[in-house]
């Protein structure tokens, strides 16, 4: 039986009672200081937090509902994720009846189907116990955060954002943050690729407001569903009533022409008027960086409607581990079956949370032909938010792509720098900070599966030199490095990767030459150069760096005896980046030393 929930507060009643919630009764600010918590407990893998004492509001706040495996299968009802995997495949695989029995079965799984559209709310709806409007509207009532030091205000991070098409009047969900400027505005943050953004431009050549209804704190399938990668056109709550076996059900909003999930905590109402942008940011991102102040769309707030005691559903972003990155997982899982339709190579998907989404996606496929993967590489990014991805690895099906040493070591042990990187330039995500030019820069493919005939030349393998030298020895005479670490000495392929205080452009590929000078056996095949604050040891933290800030073309550079060099460090004017490099997050200090003197307070040892 699928565990299905009408509402928020039927999800927290769950996450109790299987001992996945903590209750904070301690006063904390929605200011930094509830960021500060939560990120230190979704780090150490800690459970769901209900602060019920936020200073200065009535309202408490949920956070880190999603954020480990076992509560996202939690919150959309099933012990393991695969299973609604499998409900998928089975749907796709629906052959066609050859048989009267198999014509009753199949009718019996498409009636099981149709149970699944949103439907009409019966009697007065939860969401709309308290009904809001004109000079009553104050977002300032509700406690939403400031999550990072020099975020540019406090910002509405899990809204489910209703809209529909002026041309089909089709429903979108989707979920863009929100900044709030006073009480009744925020900023409405459509990335130019989204779907809710291409609605928006029909009611731009139209010249008419568009209504906008923006549910916070619905049913969990529900906020997961605004987060889904579907294809433009189908309804996320038709896929949210295909998770709960259950209709989502829905009310209409008392000012504008829009319907919203009846039980619902608040819903925000209002319209987005063309003629009017604002700026918007900087905001502390998924990416782990601030994504940089830009002009946005403004969204003005006619109603708001809330339960009579609501709670405040919301979340963090950043560096990883963060809780989207569970969410990520549990997406790249329910939705392979739809990608195995367009691609049925592919045997398995991963997307690492160092790579934060579009950074860096790993195959691992079934391979029947020359240069398959290369096929697939390009046919990826051309598909859907598969196109936004940076980096592509290809693996064949017998390999495990989860197991990220074992895939590191298998890499260096039978990659050929010359031959299996493939370069090329296409669409980015928004928020790639590597590349020169916004939305668009450098990408690259590789290709680690198995020669077929016909397909390249062998791959020339490197043994390996048993008489690796000594750090001390490689990095001799080279006084900028703040700390070096040599992580696989026993692989084909050695890498060295190496931190230093990067005092003038091009510098990371200087540090590189001198290294090689020392490096008198040539046992070091790739070097990659970090910015001198980063702990070479940390091997998930560089990672992440090198997915985030290095663009290709530009950083990866081949010497001519087939050694790489890979520049991880921050970019300057003066190396051709033609803007300032974000800002890492940080948490203030002062934030830090509050929370850790109230710490045994809030009863998270």
């Amino acid at each position: 039986m699928r565990i299905t929930y009408n509402s928020l507060p039927d999800f927290i009643g769950r996450l109790e009672a299987e001992q996945e919630l903590v209750r904070i009764k301690y006063p904390v600010s929605p200011v930094l200081e509830i960021t500060e918590i939560a990120d230190r407990m979704i780090k150490r893998g800690g459970k769901a937090l209900l602060f019920e004492n936020v200073k200065g509001y009535n309202v408490p706040v949920l956070i880190n509902a999603y954020g480990s495996t076992k509560r996202m299968c939690l919150s959309l009802g099933v012990a393991n994720i695969q299973e609604i995997s499998d409900d998928i495949q089975r749907f796709i695989n629906l052959a066609p009846p050859k048989s009267w029995q198999d014509k009753f079965s199949l009718l019996s799984r498409l009636f099981e189907f149709t149970k699944f559209p949103p439907k009409r709310f019966k009697g007065a709806a939860p969401c709309q116990e308290i009904v809001l409007t004109g000079d009553q509207i104050d977002l300032g009532k509700i406690p939403i955060l400031q999550c990072w030091p020099h975020d540019g205000g406090r910002f509405i991070t899990f809204p489910a954002v209703f809209t529909k098409s002026l041309k089909t009047g089709k429903r979108n969900v989707g979920m863009y943050r929100m900044q709030v400027y006073d009480k009744n505005t925020t900023g409405m943050h459509w990335h130019i690729h989204k779907d809710g953004a291409a609605n928006y431009h029909e009611y731009q050549e139209a010249g008419v407001k568009m209504p906008v209804a923006v549910a916070i704190g619905t049913d969990p399938a529900v906020t997961y569903v605004a987060t889904a990668p579907l294809p433009p056109g189908i309804d996320e709550l038709l896929l949210a009533g295909f998770i709960r076996k259950k209709n989502v059900e829905l009310v209409k909003c008392k000012t504008i022409d829009l319907e919203v999930p009846a039980t619902a905590e608040y819903v925000l109402e209002g319209y987005v008027d063309l003629a009017e942008s604002r700026t918007e940011g900087p905001f502390g991102d998924h990416t782990g960086y601030y994504s940089a102040a830009a002009m946005f769309p403004v969204f003005h707030l006619t109603a708001i409607t809330s339960r009579k005691n609501p709670v405040y559903f919301t979340t963090i972003v950043g560096k990883p581990p963060m809780e989207d990155c569970d969410m990520a997982r549990a997406t790249s899982t329910i939705f392979l079956p739809l990608l195995k339709t367009q691609h049925p190579e592919i045997m398995d998907m991963c997307l690492p949370e160092e790579g934060t989404f579009h950074n860096c996606a790993m195959f691992a496929i079934k391979k029947r032909y020359p240069y398959q993967a290369r096929k697939l590489m390009n046919a990826l990014w051309g598909t859907g938010q598969m196109s936004f991805s940076k980096m592509l690895l290809f693996v064949d099906h017998d390999i495990d792509i989860h197991n990220h040493k074992q895939l590191v070591r298998y890499l260096l042990n039978n990659i050929d720098l010359e031959q299996d990187l493939f370069f090329t330039e296409g669409v980015l995500d928004v928020l790639d900070h590597s590349a020169p030019q916004p939305l668009y820069g450098s990408k690259l493919g590789l290709d680690l599966t198995r020669r077929l005939p016909g397909e390249f030349k062998p791959r020339r393998i490197k043994s390996g030199n048993p008489e690796l030298p000594a750090l001390e020895s490689l990095l001799k005479g080279i006084d900028c490095v703040a700390n070096a670490n040599l992580p696989f000495p026993d692989t084909g392929l050695k890498p060295l990767l190496v931190a230093i205080n990067k005092t003038h452009p091009y510098h990371a590929k200087e540090v590189a030459e001198m290294i090689w000078q020392n490096d008198v056996h040539n046992c070091i095949d790739i070097i990659l150069v970090l910015d001198g604050n980063i702990d070479t040891k940390d091997l998930s933290y560089v990672a992440w760096r090198m997915f985030n800030n290095v663009n290709p073309n530009r950083d990866i550079t081949y010497r001519p005896d087939g050694r790489v060099i890979i520049d991880v460090t921050k970019k300057s004017r003066q190396e051709g980046y033609p803007k300032d490099w974000p800002e890492e997050l940080r948490m203030d200090k002062e934030v830090i030393g509050r929370i850790d003197s109230v710490w045994k307070d809030l009863g998270l040892d």
